[in-house]
């Protein structure tokens, strides 16, 4: 089990395929997911994206792209508040930083904070992004990550790997079950911005990409068992890992 994760959700991902803001069968999933994850010694923290509200890049052409932002950074605040009542309702603490003051609902980001909150098994929700424009929340996972010392990066996303081509437009599309950072970039993959993988790989922080639809995914990725999604980087001390395909 790794000892300190930090975990990218998508906002879409909490929508799931349902026309409403929340899918709750999905979310109670995961806070379950998560409560075990916690009990089995893994500490927890989150990212939580605001697509199913708002997009920045998704903006009017004539609207300033700071405000749309903006909008888009205070979307993943109520995703994150959302959460955290989610987690309560379970019988878990949970606590919701920004990198601004949100006073009355949310608490300022420090390292030592975050840790603390941690340490004593509480989750720990990252939202309001980096707290500036022209940052996806992408970034703000591997910056956290590189923060805390997190052991390992869990991309929970709607495609269950990597793949070296789009498996929908592609059928002959091969699946990574291992990739370095450095392929990532070259080959213009399509898994994070490269902002956060630059930071990652960095730091020597491997990335793991998995379907947030699988059952169990979550407490899977935190064992490190590769069968079900795809690692990038390596491990901690390699970032160019030789390139694996599934079967």
């Amino acid at each position: 089990m790794f000892k300190r994760v930090v975990i990218k959700l998508s906002g879409e991902g909490l929508a799931a395929d349902s026309s409403e803001h929340f899918h709750d069968e999905t979310i109670n999933r995961l806070v379950s997911e998560i409560s075990r994850v916690i009990q089995n010694g893994t500490q927890v923290s989150l990212v939580v994206g605001g697509g199913n509200f708002w997009r920045g890049r998704d903006a009017k052409p004539e609207m300033d792209k700071v405000k749309a932002h903006q909008i888009g950074m205070v979307g993943t605040i109520m995703n994150a508040i959302y959460l955290a009542e989610a987690f309560r309702i379970f019988g878990m603490k949970s606590i919701v930083m920004t990198p601004f003051d949100f006073s009355g609902f949310t608490t300022r980001f420090t390292k030592e904070a975050a840790v603390s909150h941690m340490e004593k098994g509480e989750v720990v929700i990252f939202a309001g992004g980096t707290g500036h424009p022209f940052f996806s929340t992408d970034s703000i996972v591997a910056l956290r990550a590189c923060e805390l010392n997190a052991c390992a990066v869990l991309y929970a996303k709607s495609i269950d790997s990597v793949y070296t081509a789009d498996p929908r437009k592609d059928l002959t599309a091969r699946r990574y079950k291992t990739v370095s950072y450095d392929k990532v970039v070259a080959s213009n993959l399509d898994v994070a911005d490269i902002t956060a993988i630059t930071l990652t790989r960095q730091q020597s922080i491997p990335s793991i990409i998995f379907a947030l639809s699988k059952p169990n995914c979550i407490e899977v990725a935190c064992k490190d068992n590769d069968e079900i999604f795809t690692v990038l980087g390596g491990t901690k001390v390699d970032n160019n890992i030789k390139e694996e395909y599934y079967v």
